[in-house]
């Protein structure tokens, strides 16, 4: 007997884990896709034979990023055709079927062709990635608030995307350090484009369940007509600088990513020169991923007794803290120095987990805030402008850690033998990175945002939640 579905008072199926495990499923596609652009610098360095070349190529894709985050967010929002069911999943559903083959257009294995022609791979392989990354999580991270109107169900969504980030993050973490280098700690970059097919086919599975599960409680679809104003791109990027929570959870992203994708190859070069087993990198920050996992169940009513802000700033507190601590170090003996290294690397994630489980749900209030403060939303401008500065901070981030690492004496032609002092110094730079990046965390989510609990609960009641008001303070 098929078991009767449960409605709420607009004939919507109710609100349940159901919904939260589709959405986590939408961003374990997104990272089976995003969690190779950390082998990226390795494999353009050491394989590809690049060095400050994929540097400057890192920095140029960048101009795309400008052009492709807001135009595509752009459309979307200015899109007033009236889709079977909605239309950020018919984007989503359109651009995860470019990614099964997009992701595998940065890694072509074609070490010997030449310099101009590796251009020419890079640039285009980034480009048509890009592009398809972005038509399918710009409006997958809109959605959010458009599946529910209540803060700990929205608390729920974003904790459950962080479930879905860390396993589609875990999986290739742990996996491919066997798979993609040799016995000798180097790349075998072959592997790599076969590794990256794969992950795109089940990305592509990953959006299919998500699509085929998500229910849109919060209708904002308009039929569009002569007397509606027209979107304006300048309009909403200026209601974008000017609204402080999207601003703040964008500064806070920066950091995020400058920690997690700016230090990754410094990070590697340490386990294949320093700690000398790559391998087992996977594993140690697996192990570093311990908080998140433990903190996620715990955060919608920790959201509910505190707020989101409140804990976020918390989080990068600690994470602060943290990144300090990888300032100590013990070169002369490697097995404390990595029982230290893995410490820090612990507590540096609790604070990122405690944050990176309510961010989803910050970007969604900041939505919100959009519509409260200047009365429209803008969902797809919003979210593409936050998902451009964070693109930003993942591609200067590399880009600008990898220069120092050459002037600190990195050679990509040395592959996983790096000098000592070389491998010293990189452990040194992970540190600092780190910290930089907690700090800037801290900035954006301690002083620029400014939706503590009891503001957001006067936004709320505003916009006519006040169930939504009731709940949280219960």
């Amino acid at each position: 007997m098929k078991k009767e579905v449960k409605l709420d008072a607009n004939g919507h199926r109710q609100f349940g884990i159901r919904d939260s495990i589709a959405y986590a499923a939408g961003d374990l596609g997104c990272n089976m896709s995003f969690a190779l652009k950390g082998t990226m610098s390795i494999f353009w360095t050491q394989f590809m034979g690049m060095d400050l070349w994929y540097a400057l190529l890192l920095i140029i894709v960048q101009v795309w990023d400008a052009i492709n985050d807001p135009l595509i967010g752009s459309i979307i929002d200015a899109d007033k055709h009236q889709y079977k069911r909605n239309k950020f999943l018919t984007y989503i559903w359109f651009g995860s079927i470019g990614l099964i083959v997009g992701g595998a257009c940065c890694f072509l294995p074609f070490p010997n062709a030449p310099t101009w022609a590796k251009f020419i791979i890079f640039i285009a392989g980034y480009v048509i990635w890009d592009a398809f990354y972005t038509i399918a999580n710009v409006p997958y991270g809109s959605l959010l608030s458009l599946i529910s109107n209540d803060v700990k169900d929205r608390a729920s969504l974003s904790a459950w995307r962080s479930v879905g980030s860390i396993f589609g993050n875990m999986i290739p973490m742990v996996v491919l350090p066997f798979i993609i280098y040799d016995e000798n700690n180097n790349l075998i970059g072959e592997r790599v484009f076969i590794a990256a097919l794969i992950m795109g086919a089940f990305g592509f599975i990953c959006f299919q369940f998500m699509i085929r599960n998500t229910e849109i409680r919060v209708d904002t679809d308009t039929v569009a007509n002569e007397d509606a104003p027209k979107f304006n791109v300048f309009k909403a990027f200026g209601n974008f600088i000017k609204n402080r929570p999207a601003v703040g959870a964008t500064v806070a992203a920066m950091g995020m990513f400058i920690g997690m994708q700016g230090a990754t190859t410094a990070v590697t070069v340490i386990f294949q020169s320093y700690f000398k087993n790559v391998q087992i990198s996977g594993v140690v920050q697996l192990f570093a991923m311990i908080p998140i996992v433990v903190f996620t169940p715990l955060a919608r009513n920790a959201v509910a007794k505190f707020g989101k802000k409140e804990l976020a700033t918390v989080g990068s507190i600690v994470s602060t803290a943290a990144a300090l601590g990888l300032f100590i170090a013990f070169p002369e003996n490697t097995k404390l120095d990595l029982i230290i290294y893995i410490i820090c690397q612990l507590f540096y994630s609790l604070g990122l987990g405690i944050y990176s489980t309510v961010s989803w749900a910050m970007m969604g209030d900041a939505i919100d805030y959009n519509e409260w403060k200047f009365g429209v939303r803008e969902e797809g401008t919003v979210y593409s402008l936050h998902s451009f500065f964070r693109k930003l901070a993942q591609g200067i981030g590399p880009s600008l850690v990898l220069v120092i690492m050459v002037a600190l004496g990195y050679e990509g032609a040395n592959e996983g033998n790096q000098v000592w002092e070389v491998a010293v110094n990189m452990r040194y730079l992970v540190a600092g990175t780190f910290l930089f990046a907690a700090i800037l965390q801290f900035l954006g989510l301690g002083v620029i945002y400014n939706l503590d609990k009891k503001t957001l609960a006067q936004m709320n009641k505003d916009l006519g939640r006040d169930n939504v008001v009731v709940e949280e303070a219960n």
